[in-house]
């Protein structure tokens, strides 16, 4: 899970899915992460209203993800958490052929398996190029 540390002091949780203060990512295992690319992503999606430096994705604190996912560390998934946190999706999954991909079952040696289409038409993740 993301958490935005420039986000505005107002902006505390995750009930407006565009301008939140957390994010699940899901990104490929060997994929190397590229906060730069969510960062473009969340500044267009908000019109500019917001400098960019006003977005700064950082991995969340141990405690705050398990809090509001209702999971330990490396065990998050995008399925069944807590709290309604969008998804954000690396666009580099959308590509994998075979449509299919694993991605966490929200314990430390448990994996999911899915079509990406059903998991796009499923959770409705923003689908961002950041790997």
């Amino acid at each position: 899970m993301q958490v935005n540390t420039q986000a505005p002091s107002n902006i505390t949780d995750c009930s407006d899915p565009n301008n939140s203060k957390y994010y699940v990512v899901v990104v490929q295992y060997a994929a190397r992460f590229n906060a730069e690319g969510i960062k473009n992503f969340l500044y267009t999606l908000n019109d500019g209203k917001r400098a960019k430096m006003k977005f700064n994705m950082r991995l969340a604190p141990e405690e705050i993800s398990a809090k509001l996912t209702g999971y330990e560390h490396n065990a998050v998934t995008c399925i069944g958490m807590r709290t309604d946190i969008r998804v954000i999706l690396d666009e580099a999954i959308t590509k994998l052929n075979p449509d299919f991909f694993w991605f966490g079952g929200g314990e430390i040696d448990l994996k999911l398996g899915i079509r990406t289409s059903e998991f796009i038409d499923f959770v409705k993740p923003f689908i961002v190029n950041c790997s």
